[in-house]
C-alpha cells in the first residue's frame, strides 16, 4: 500500500517555473514506478511524466517535453515535477501516482495508487 501526497502547486505568471513534490508513505516506494498526469477542468486526465524504479529514464508527454522535468529521491520517498516556462494551457490539478512495476507508464488506467492532487493555475 501506498500513499500520495502532492504539494508545490499554486498560481503562476506565464514563463514562469514551479516545482510540484509527492511523497509517498512506505518502505518499498524503490520498487514502484511513478508518473505524473494532469486534468484540466472539463478534460480527461492525461500523462505528463513518468519515471522507472531508478529514476534514471524518464518519459514525457510532448506538450511538456524539454520544459518538464521528472526526478525522484528514493531515500527520501519523493518524486519531482519541476515546471519551467509555463504556459496558461498547463492549468490543471496534477496528480502523482504509483504502479507495481519497473517501468514507467503513460497509460491512466496502468497505475495504482494516486494522490489527492495539487493545484497549478498558470495566467496569461
Amino acid at each position: 500500500q501506498v500513499q500520495l501526497v502532492e504539494s508545490g502547486g499554486g498560481l503562476v505568471q506565464a514563463g514562469g517555473s514551479l516545482r510540484l513534490s509527492c511523497a509517498a508513505s512506505g518502505r518499498t516506494f524503490s520498487t514502484y514506478a511513478m508518473g505524473w498526469f494532469r486534468q484540466a477542468p472539463g478534460k480527461e486526465r492525461e500523462f505528463v511524466a513518468a519515471a522507472g524504479w531508478s529514476g534514471i529514464r524518464t518519459y514525457y508527454a510532448d506538450s511538456v517535453k524539454g520544459r518538464f522535468t521528472m526526478s525522484r529521491d528514493n531515500a527520501k520517498n519523493t518524486v519531482y515535477l519541476q515546471m519551467n516556462s509555463l504556459k496558461p494551457e498547463d492549468t490543471a490539478v496534477y496528480y502523482c501516482a504509483a504502479r507495481n512495476g519497473r517501468s514507467g507508464s503513460s497509460r491512466v488506467h496502468e497505475y495504482d495508487y494516486w494522490g489527492q492532487g495539487t493545484q497549478v493555475t498558470v495566467s496569461s
